[in-house]
Order: structure tokens, then sequence, then C-alpha cells
């Protein structure tokens, strides 16, 4: 008679260095590509970073780039700090503040690879398919928790913990999505050939 066994757990990847505030403390376009690949966790729920976006302060697309806001002021401290924002009045979005206090540059965090506590993403977003738990700035952020309440936090203490990737890359670089100013810069960065992206890159990038 066979024996009744029960499905393989998931493993989840061995975690690199953890990445304190002073990561961040570096130019948005060094910081932005060497996200991929390294894992975000919000209260042990995450996964691979595998698609995110620059945005600088002299970039018309940034939310700093009128100058701060009470919506904003977050950009304009130091770097290594949360910044959650509403987009289009439904999703909540989470970036990382980089560059030295006043520059109001940041990372947006487009795209994970669910790699912890994938059951509580599953129930959270009210659906089973993996690639589709975090594959949108709004929809990792509704897998994680991720809210309003969370803005200004710290990314180096809990609920949030980020660790360094432990093997190298293979990156696609292309435009920003869903943005009408400053289309043509190329500083969306995503981990090539991922299944878990927002959206593919053009394959010629």
């Amino acid at each position: 008679m066979a024996q009744n066994s029960k499905p393989a757990a998931v493993s989840a990847p061995i975690l690199g260095k953890p990445l304190k505030r002073t990561f961040f403390g570096r130019s948005v376009h060094e910081v932005a590509p060497e996200l991929i690949g390294a894992t975000l966790l919000f209260n042990g729920i995450g996964g691979l970073i595998v698609e995110v976006e620059a945005y600088h302060h002299t970039d018309p697309a940034a939310h700093s780039y009128r100058g701060p806001t009470p919506r904003n002021q977050v950009m304009f401290g130091p770097p290594g700090f949360a910044y959650v924002y509403r987009s289009y009045g439904i999703h909540w979005c989470v970036n990382f503040v980089c560059e030295q206090a006043g520059s109001a540059s940041a990372v947006l965090i487009r795209a994970l690879k669910p790699t912890h506590g994938i059951e509580t993403m599953r129930r959270r977003r009210g659906l089973h398919d993996l690639r589709a738990l975090c594959s949108g700035p709004g929809k990792l952020t509704e897998a994680l928790g991720i809210t309003q309440a969370h803005n200004g936090l710290p990314l180096d203490a809990s609920p949030f913990a980020l660790y360094a990737r432990t093997s190298k890359a293979e990156l696609a670089a292309g435009v920003r999505i869903g943005i009408t100013k400053a289309i043509d810069l190329p500083w969306r960065y995503g981990l090539k050939g991922s299944k878990f992206l927002s959206k593919p890159f053009p394959s010629a990038a």
C-alpha cells in the first residue's frame, strides 16, 4: 500500500549579508541595479527583487521634482528609509530613499520572486499563481502587507529586512512603465529572463 506523503516544502534561498542604510547613501543609479537579486522581507514575508525603477530629483517623473510636500517629505530625508505612496488612489507602492539628505531620489520596487511566506501572500492576494503574486508594485505591497502606515520606516530594522544578493545577476534595462514624463530614460532594471517581472523587457534590451 502506498504511503501518504506531503508535497515537499519550497526551500527559501540562502540570504546574503544584511543591507544597512549606508548601502543607500549613493547615487540612485548605482543602488537600483545592485538591488536586483537582493532579498526584501517585510515581517518575514517577501522574496528576491527582480525589477526596480530609479527616480532622481532632476527627473520630471519623480515625485520630488517640484520640491517637498507632506506626501513626499520622506524622499528629502536621509537615505535608507521607505517612501510609501498610493498610486492612482488604489495601490500602495514602496520606494527606497537613496543619496544624501536633500537629494530626494529613490528606487521604486516593482516586482519580486516570492520566496518567504508564500501561503500568506496567496491569502492576501486571493490567488494561487506564484508568478502573479508580486509582479507589480501594487501587487507586492498587498502581498507583503505594506501600507502608508510604514512610510518613513528604516529599511534595516524590523519590520523591514534586506539582504544582498548571493550571486551575480544578469541584468536587463529599459524605459520605465506607466509614466508620462521622461519616458525615454532607461532607468528600469530587471533580472534578465525572469518570469516574475511586471512586464517583459524588449528582447534587444
